[in-house]
């Protein structure tokens, strides 16, 4: 299993990257996902847009976006996209910290590897609900562990 945490064009401070990993590959087994390799790569909105553009034909801007490269069935390679500029934002919108929303939009990432969709209402209400449930047991976990 390898989960990296890679930089494009922004700088993000990410603490608890060790606990973080372990707990995407704890939560992916219970999901049946068996990761390979997933790259979290942290960017820009222009960055981002670049990449909305040329594959997805989209042009605007995104907090995330996840490639899955799988080539073997059970065995997850994938690349995962997001804009520092848009987790900001989506922080103060949502009136949440920085930390805690690049949290969501990570776990975001991986449950689409998981078969969870965002595209239709009921779909996005269950993606939220799925990435609430995955931020409240990893802040759990990294609370029991400082204890």
């Amino acid at each position: 299993m390898t989960i990296s945490f890679n930089k494009a064009d922004k700088n993000i401070t990410l603490g608890g990257r060790v606990a973080l990993k372990v707990f995407l590959e704890r939560q992916m087994k219970k999901e049946g996902i068996r990761i390979g390799c997933m790259q979290y790569v942290f960017c820009s909105d222009k960055y981002l847009l670049n990449i909305n553009k040329q594959f997805l034909n989209h042009d605007y801007y995104t907090d995330i976006i996840s490639f899955d490269l799988s080539e073997t069935k059970g065995e997850l390679i994938g690349d995962i996209y997001i804009s520092v500029d848009r987790v900001k934002e989506n922080a103060k919108s949502h009136k949440t910290t920085q930390g805690n929303e690049l949290l969501r939009v990570i776990f975001h990432g991986a449950l689409h590897f998981c078969g969870y969709k965002d595209k239709k209402p009921a779909d996005a209400k269950l993606m939220r609900s799925m990435e609430d449930k995955w931020l409240k047991a990893f802040l759990k976990s990294v609370t029991r562990a400082l204890e």
